[in-house]
């Protein structure tokens, strides 16, 4: 999830290779400036990433600094890094480091045993049945969203779907729990804490959040409202017989099948902020690069409102139509294909490894990149073109890792099954009503930060069906 900018720090003079056994075979790498090394690659990570594959092979060194890196791109290699031997590869990046600060132990940048303890007790509210309990609120939120479309009248879509995945985040995670005036307090605290986010991943030199900066001190305040929100919640639901249907009531009285045990308060909190991040910023991104896409190809988005006349007519879709909108998930799959919202995976082996013949030092850091690889010319045919129909029925990828825009093995995103019934659901709800068109002269263009999120936003005006 971290650009190549996140990973640098001041460091001594480039020294142009590893520390390796002799014997060891060092991977292609670009020219290198003496003093820097690679770190021109930050300007634009996207196309970097991109025209190094094209030109080095599917296995790249890196160098900034003292530091290592290996761009890794073929898929039967990324299944090594985070299935086959991901038990060597773990989190100690600099780019979780500063997740931590907001997430804590969370699922997403926990490790070892008690990663696994946490997954074992979260697994059993992200059961297909428990998720489908929770679609009726995904569709009440963007029916409530698509109300609020002015026709005629230009907005920014990013910033409207950022709002409706906070909605669908907020209830389906803390459910009533929530006041009106305590949501505002958290869409507020979620929003800047995922920009400060990706500020600090942005700059390589940060002080730590004791020292009273402006920043610091906003990070500070923002964190304190949400985990004041979250404990309080947390307390009256332990003090309360009735389970609820929500993601917390469910973490709350999950137990480890193995030990009995529950989550502690501060584990719950940690989860929780975990999936506001996961579950909010993704989905938003995802939804927003697909309304990008309808709009630059009027041919799909025709085959889309074809399907959504015939499967839904004119109500709302539900739960038991989701099997039916078959060209709706096509469209979201081959958008995440292009706009994977967490564009890079990084890892660092704890041992010395071999990926492809080429040596991996411990402590190194490998990328394995959802948007290179899915961009593979060997892997999907006119790698840059919009076409949903890579996914229908019937089509087999080239690899099981070609496509992996929820990471892969054991670390898969627990929310996959969630964030891909909320992303049929509220592109269905809102296609059905409106046609979005861009801006002209509005160009859309991704933004390598925490999650590919289009950059200064997404300029639409809605067209009433």
């Amino acid at each position: 999830m971290m650009r190549v900018l996140d990973l640098m720090a001041p460091s001594p003079l480039f020294t142009g290779r590893p520390i390796a056994p002799p014997s060891a075979r060092l991977a292609p790498s670009p020219a290198a400036d003496p003093v820097i090394g690679h770190q021109r690659f930050a300007r634009d990570p996207l196309s970097s990433f991109l025209r190094i594959r094209e030109s080095h092979g599917d296995v790249v060194r890196l160098q900034f600094g003292t530091l290592t890196a290996h761009l890794v791109s073929d898929p039967a290699l990324v299944q090594v890094v985070l299935q086959d031997r991901a038990r060597i590869y773990g989190k100690q990046t600099r780019g979780m480091r500063q997740l931590r600060l907001f997430l804590g132990d969370g699922l997403l940048t926990s490790e070892g045993d008690f990663w696994l303890r946490q997954r074992r007790i979260a697994q059993p509210a992200f059961h297909k049945k428990r998720i489908d309990a929770l679609t009726p609120a995904m569709t009440s939120a963007a029916e409530r969203a698509r109300r609020g479309f002015v026709p005629g009248r230009m907005f920014d879509m990013h910033e409207a779907m950022m709002r409706l995945t906070l909605e669908v985040v907020a209830t389906t995670l803390l459910g009533s729990g929530i006041a009106e005036r305590e949501a505002a307090i958290v869409g507020a605290a979620v929003d800047f804490i995922t920009a400060e986010t990706n500020r600090r991943l942005r700059n390589p030199i940060q002080l730590p959040l004791s020292v009273p900066t402006r920043h610091n001190r906003a990070f500070l305040r923002h964190r304190g409202n949400l985990d004041a929100i979250v404990f309080r919640i947390i307390e009256e639901r332990r003090r309360s017989a009735d389970v609820g249907d929500d993601l917390l009531s469910l973490l709350l009285h999950a137990t480890d099948p193995e030990t009995g045990e529950r989550m502690s308060d501060q584990q719950l909190r940690d989860e929780v902020m975990t999936m506001f991040l996961a579950g909010h910023e993704t989905t938003a991104n995802a939804l927003s690069w697909a309304w990008v896409q309808l709009s630059r190809h009027p041919d799909v988005a025709q085959k889309l409102e074809a399907e959504l006349a015939t499967v839904l007519g004119d109500r709302s879709p539900t739960l038991e139509d989701i099997p039916a909108l078959v060209y709706t998930r096509q469209v979201l799959d081959e958008v995440m294909r292009l706009y994977p919202p967490a564009w890079t995976i990084a890892r660092s082996p704890t041992e010395d490894d071999e990926l492809g013949g080429y040596f991996i030092p411990k402590g190194s850091l490998v990328f394995v990149s959802p948007w290179v690889v899915q961009r593979h010319p060997a892997l999907f045919p006119n790698p840059e073109g919009f076409d949903p129909d890579r996914f229908a029925p019937g089509q087999k990828l080239a690899h099981r890792f070609a496509y992996f825009p929820f990471g892969g093995g054991p670390r898969l995103c627990i929310g996959r099954t969630f964030a891909l019934m909320e992303g049929v659901l509220l592109l269905a709800t809102l296609a059905q009503h409106h046609r979005f068109d861009l801006v002209p002269g509005h160009t859309a263009v991704p933004e390598s930060a925490v999650t590919l999120r289009p950059k200064g936003g997404v300029q639409m005006v809605a067209v009433p069906r």
